[in-house]
């Protein structure tokens, strides 16, 4: 079954849990929900949807029908079967009607496929079925892998909070916590219920509210969700005073990550607000960077980074973890083998996993750590909430040397750039913000002058003026000791500050062309070096 649900998921994708800093991290809050939800928001059942119901729950899969949502639970049932049977579940024998009371029927979830909630009234589900392990046999389906969907009061009964009725003032009731961090609401454009959900977010501003349309589902599967059918998805977040985009409307095969979302309303509902510097200057205290563009490695970067590890005494950890942990290479780099080291580690667990003593003896001996390439929101993923991110700033603290390239440079910053899940394109990634401050104050990307990155930075300075923004090309190095930075390899770094920015007269007026917004950087060549004290940041935000 989880097979074929991710199969599903997989084509429809193509057409087309959650770790803070105070938490400890652990997969499932990362990899999001088991299973699959299929979560329509009332009227007519979107084609693509019950062609997804029918595939994820497959040719010799039961389905467990929940009437109870309706004043007449009977005649919903024949009407779930009827549409169920056009949808290609011919089987009758296959169609469980499951009643609250019925403890017969009620077992049958325990081996169900699929499970469709009827719509009707969610406080009257609820009530029917409280106090009894619904919950429980519902997530019981979904850690098998199979598959939950419901329409209307059967969508909106699929989060712990949940809203019961009225409209802007929602009642708020109970419902199942199928899909942790959200509020469900449906016929959402229709009956203009966005004042509602904007209401129930701001008593639950931890939570996401996701606004379904009449004749439109959204397909949650992990940590991605899709929309599927004619209408919208509304994504609302809680306002805060650093962001202005609460609401984002998805439309018809667009994608969202549920994880990210879910950050993001917990980052809001905290006021953490990235783009200010809590990690001091822009001063390395102790030990040594080596940040490094991506592009590759030449011999002068290498032999840096092994001297400022203790040359042939040197400890390397090395951590492959900015990729998706099946994807996850646990050989040691090319450029590592080549060198003449005492001991190199390669350490490839993530979230609780850091706790293994693997994974902390090596951490206790490292005097050099290797971040490689990826995706920079995979590092986050991996150990935020964790003991690794102390235990990373301790190699420093011991005078050792953190390095990293591409992905591995972009996550010594304090601000993360480019952390969007969804792709790298998105500068400022709502719940994807922070780095390891490695060095504190700092925004670092990567790949600068050959992706033509120059115009991507300036806005990240411009809305947090805390912050120093550094572009390093590729093959190229910063190596950061105090506040000294020496440039190394084959190109050239590239550091921007808000006042370096002053005679721009808004964030909408800085220049979008490449080559204009070179203009205001000051860059440092191969061979020559900086002091970062000489490049004020703004103060204050």
């Amino acid at each position: 079954m989880l097979i074929r649900i991710a199969a599903v998921l997989g084509l429809l994708l193509s057409n087309g849990s959650l770790a803070f800093a105070d938490q400890p991290a652990t997969l499932s809050q990362i990899d999001g929900i088991k299973g699959a939800l299929l979560i329509v928001g009332g009227g007519a059942i979107p084609e693509d949807a019950q062609q997804a119901f029918r595939a994820m729950v497959g040719d010799n899969g039961s389905v467990a029908i929940l009437p109870d949502a309706s004043d007449s639970p009977d005649e919903a049932a024949k009407q779930a079967i009827e549409w169920l049977g056009k949808s290609g579940f011919t089987d009758s024998a296959r169609l469980i009607v499951v009643k609250a009371g019925d403890a017969q029927s009620i077992e049958t979830l325990s081996t169900a496929d699929g499970v469709w909630i009827c719509g009707g009234q969610q406080q009257r589900l609820a009530d029917a079925w409280k106090n009894t392990n619904i919950e429980e046999k519902l997530l019981g389906i979904l850690e098998r892998g199979g598959v939950v969907a419901g329409t209307s009061a059967g969508a909106a009964i699929m989060s712990k909070v949940m809203i019961a009725g009225g409209n802007p003032v929602p009642d708020m009731s109970k419902g199942w916590d199928l899909l942790p961090g959200a509020i469900v609401d449906q016929h959402f454009s229709e009956r203009q219920r966005l004042p509602r959900l904007q209401e129930a977010v701001s008593n639950h501003g931890d939570c996401v509210g996701l606004g379904i349309d009449e004749g439109t589902a959204l397909l949650c599967r992990g940590r991605m969700m899709k929309v599927l059918g004619a209408g919208t998805v509304t994504a609302c977040l809680l306002p805060c005073s650093w962001r202005h985009d609460e609401l984002q409307v998805l439309k018809s095969g667009e994608m969202a990550d549920l994880t990210q979302l879910r950050r993001a309303a917990r980052q809001r509902y905290e006021k953490r607000n990235p783009g200010i510097a809590q990690s001091g200057p822009v001063k390395v205290e102790s030990g040594s960077l080596v940040i490094v563009g991506g592009g590759g490695m030449p011999p002068e970067v290498v032999s840096r980074f092994v001297e400022l590890a203790g040359g042939e005494n040197a400890h390397i950890v090395v951590l492959p973890t900015a990729v998706p942990r099946d994807q996850t290479d646990s050989s040691v780099p090319g450029f590592l083998k080549r060198a003449s080291i005492a001991k190199v580690t390669v350490l490839t667990q993530r979230t609780s996993e850091v706790e293994s003593a693997e994974f902390q003896e090596a951490m206790k001996s490292a005097t050099g750590i290797w971040f490689g390439g990826g995706r920079q929101w995979n590092f986050v993923d991996a150990y935020e909430g964790t003991t690794a991110v102390a235990a990373f700033h301790d190699v420093l603290k011991r005078g050792g040397v953190i390095a990293g390239s591409s992905a591995g440079a972009t996550i010594q910053g304090e601000f993360l750039v480019r952390g969007h899940p969804l792709g790298n394109t998105i500068m400022m990634a709502d719940g994807y913000e922070r780095g390891f401050a490695f060095l504190p104050g700092s925004a670092v990307d990567q790949h600068f002058a050959q992706r033509q990155r120059f115009a991507d930075l300036l806005p990240v300075v411009w809305t947090h003026p805390q912050m120093l923004g550094i572009g390093i090309d590729e093959a190229t190095a910063l190596v950061v000791k105090g506040t000294h930075a020496d440039v190394i390899g084959q190109s050239a770094v590239h550091f921007v500050t808000r006042p370096m920015l002053d005679q721009v007269s808004s964030l909408e007026a800085l220049p979008r062309e490449n080559g204009e917004a070179q203009k205001f950087y000051r860059t440092v060549k191969t061979g020559e070096s900086i002091d970062l004290a000489t490049l004020p940041v703004q103060a204050k935000p």
